[in-house]
């Protein structure tokens, strides 16, 4: 009796960690997935991506500028500061041309590589307005 008590014993242990190594291996496969993937120029896509039209100067400020604008990291004109008066007496298309082409400490375009001409306009008019 005793060695059928152990014999049901193991059978059962073993199922158990088979339907959880099971379970397990599931978990980990989701988990380890990818998160995106990497298409070839030519190649059809899986999903198009869907246009988001025309982003906000403050939405660009908030996503790409304030790391530096927000804080003055490597001397960048905080939002709405007075530094910005001397750049700005330069004219709004030199300011452009060097937010876009970077300059000094900034690199082009702030690092927003996704953002237009015209969104890193939006963002300059956020950041000086009222300066």
């Amino acid at each position: 009796m005793n060695k059928l008590t152990v014999a049901v014993s193991l059978l059962l242990i073993t199922i158990g960690v088979h339907a959880s190594a099971t379970s397990d291996a599931d978990a980990i496969a989701k988990r380890i997935a990818p998160v995106g993937q990497v298409y070839v120029a030519g190649a059809t896509p899986a999903v198009a991506a869907a246009a988001t039209g025309p982003r906000s100067g403050e939405q660009v400020y908030q996503s790409a500028c304030f790391a530096c604008h927000g804080t003055g990291a490597l001397g960048a004109p905080k939002h709405q500061s007075a530094d910005w008066k001397p750049r700005l007496e330069q004219g709004f298309d030199v300011l452009l041309k060097h937010s876009i082409e970077g300059i000094r400490n900034m690199p082009a375009k702030g690092t927003c590589t996704t953002c237009s001409d015209d969104e890193i306009a939006a963002a300059i008019r956020f950041m000086t307005d009222g300066v």
